[in-house]
């Protein structure tokens, strides 16, 4: 029998559906993320994150079943993403990870890979700001 996946081993889909939901509640009410998300409703977006958070770390494929490969760069290139932004995504994902109560184990996996994730994103530079 193989080793359970982390999507497993962190309580599975419902683990994922808080993480987000929680990020999402602070994005909500960001002056400079929330204008990012052209929806009125968060509910779409928040769905595909979780989805493709789910599939990253093991669970169901249903993200890219429905919408192919993440492309991330690619499907996040039509917004300014700055160190800004970039910082701002970073606070309301810690907060949405830290209210999950991981273990040091399952967090610092987690936490490691979104930092990532993020500083990835960013694609306009401040001119103040060396390059990463």
């Amino acid at each position: 029998m193989s080793a359970p996946t982390f999507f497993d081993a962190v309580g599975g889909e419902p683990t994922f559906r808080r993480l987000v939901d929680k990020f999402y509640e602070g994005v909500a009410e960001d002056p400079l993320l929330r204008p990012m998300y052209p929806e009125e409703d968060l509910g779409p977006a928040a769905d595909r994150f979780a989805l493709f958070l789910m599939q990253y770390w093991g669970g169901p494929t249903t993200y890219s079943d429905n919408r192919g490969h993440p492309r991330l760069r690619m499907r996040h290139a039509p917004f300014r993403v700055d160190a800004a932004a970039r910082d701002a995504w970073l606070s309301h994902m810690k907060v949405a990870v830290d209210s999950l109560g991981l273990p040091a184990e399952q967090r610092a996996p987690l936490w490691e890979y979104l930092e990532r994730a993020a500083y990835f994103m960013v694609n306009a530079m401040d001119p103040a700001e060396p390059p990463a």
